[in-house]
């Protein structure tokens, strides 16, 4: 069988996972009139699978070694299907909140054990090409959820946006079976519990806490508290991690150069790069008075760009290394987003669209970038320490990004009379995120000339042995 073919089972599965987290947005004021509830109570629907999310992620790896990478990846769809399909039959908040929470457990193990599938199904050497693919869903999700949303909500029923899920995960569930292998470790530690109670409330405070910044849902001292009781957690978790032998998530991982620009790199460019789902549907209807359709088409052609670089990244890649492209894509990026701050309501929009589809191509190429180089020297039996140690990463920084974004919008604003966000204070949102996205590349600086070199087809041309695999695939 193809090794694309699991690579595209996984897509299909990413996709779904990332395209629901923002499908919701759009549909919230139907919830919450059908259910009876205030829209910013249903804030709670949104913040309630970022937590399910940060608890469950940090114990997927463990899980995936225990019983096997395809019968977790296989429990998750069946978890995740099972979540959605209760939360359109939900008849109160309360229903609704406890199913988005079985939503996130599966969520939180389909994603990072996914990629753990195809980390030990593809050699290293098409690794870019296979993960390239999986590029393409988690930036479509958030372009297409929102004006996805609108559209059945409008047409069909909010309800709806939750069962589309169910045929899908059934697919899901029986080509995991039929062609993915159960690959799993000889040896597992114990689980970390310590570990996991610790990391569990330090990056739910964190993420949590990101999540409601610049938003009226809960006072200011209530969004400090989880901000320092995450900070709190985490500190103490560091403490633990390098204590025991085997832990939770491993921050010795971080002593591998490549891992470290995964982490750190990363985690600045997702900044930049997360915020912008969020803030460029506000900036053109709030701005410019676009309706949500008319919102949903330009910033689509996001995703038609990311598409358009799936097959290129591989040969850039090999043909200018890791490094380069990493520090220059970085920056090219960066200003792609900061050149948003230069629309206006008389841009035309084929500009815009123009300049969205580039920029698309651009941050596509360096997510591609960043996600493969994590795993140029991981070995076999790191690898699912190193995913759920990169897909925390990945959540908090995603998180992090809209923070930032809503919370220059919110200093802006205050004080204002009326409260009302202008198109102007869109400039300097995009300008700080597209910032950090920017300062990216000092960290990508850091790499050695050669970073990656473990991913390339040359580099095994020329005499580099292929990691032996000790695992145990079952049947």
């Amino acid at each position: 069988m193809p090794r694309y073919f699991i690579t595209l089972i996984v897509a299909v599965a990413l996709f779904m996972e990332t395209m629901d987290s923002t499908i919701i947005a759009t549909s919230l004021p139907a919830i919450a009139a059908d259910l009876g509830e205030d829209p910013i109570a249903l804030k709670l629907a949104l913040t309630s699978y970022l937590l399910s999310l940060a608890v469950f992620i940090p114990i997927s790896g463990w899980m995936a070694d225990r019983f096997g990478a395809r019968t977790v990846f296989r429990a998750a769809i069946v978890v995740f299907t099972l979540g959605s399909a209760a939360c359109g039959f939900a008849t109160s908040l309360l229903d609704f909140i406890l199913f988005r929470i079985v939503q996130g457990m599966g969520g939180a193990m389909m994603v990072p054990v996914g990629r753990l599938v195809i980390l030990r199904s593809v050699p290293k050497a098409e690794l870019i090409s296979a993960l390239a693919w999986l590029t393409v869903p988690a930036l479509m999700g958030p372009v297409i959820g929102p004006p996805l949303g609108g559209f059945i909500t409008t047409v069909f029923s909010w309800r709806w946006i939750f069962w589309i899920n169910i045929p899908v995960g059934i697919l899901g569930v029986y080509l995991a079976t039929r062609f993915i292998e159960n690959f799993r470790e000889d040896t597992v530690p114990p689980l970390d519990l310590k570990g996991f109670f610790l990391s569990g409330i330090g990056l739910a405070g964190l993420a949590f806490g990101f999540t409601i910044i610049g938003q009226p849902l809960f006072p200011p001292w209530v969004v400090a508290g989880l901000l320092a009781v995450g900070a709190a957690s985490c500190a103490l978790y560091v403490r633990h991690a390098f204590a025991i032998p085997a832990p939770l998530l491993d921050l010795r991982l971080l002593k591998i150069d490549t891992f470290f620009a995964n982490i750190a790199g990363g985690f600045l460019f997702r900044i930049g790069v997360g915020a912008t789902p969020f803030l460029l549907p506000l900036y053109f209807q709030l701005g410019f008075g676009m309706t949500p359709l008319q919102s949903g088409l330009l910033t689509f052609s996001i995703a038609v760009g990311a598409v358009a670089m799936k097959t290129t990244a591989a040969p850039i890649l090999r043909r200018f290394g890791y490094r380069p492209v990493l520090i220059w894509n970085a920056l090219i990026t960066a200003g792609f987003i900061a050149v948003c701050a230069l629309f206006t309501a008389a841009t035309p929009h084929a500009l815009i669209l123009a300049t969205l589809l580039v920029g698309g191509f651009f941050r596509s190429l360096e997510f591609t970038a960043i996600n493969t180089i994590a795993y140029a020297d991981i070995g076999e039996h790191e690898m699912s320490k190193a995913t759920s140690f990169a897909s925390v990463s990945q959540q908090l920084s995603m998180s992090a990004g809209v923070a930032v974004g809503a919370l220059v919008l919110e200093l802006q604003r205050m004080g204002r009379a009326g409260h009302e966000v202008l198109a102007s204070d869109f400039h300097l949102a995009f300008l700080i995120v597209g910032a950090f996205a920017a300062s990216s590349a000092l960290i990508f600086l850091r790499l050695p000339k050669d970073a990656g070199s473990s991913l390339s087809r040359k580099a095994h041309a020329l005499g580099e042995p292929e990691r032996q695999r000790d695992l145990v695939p079952e049947d």
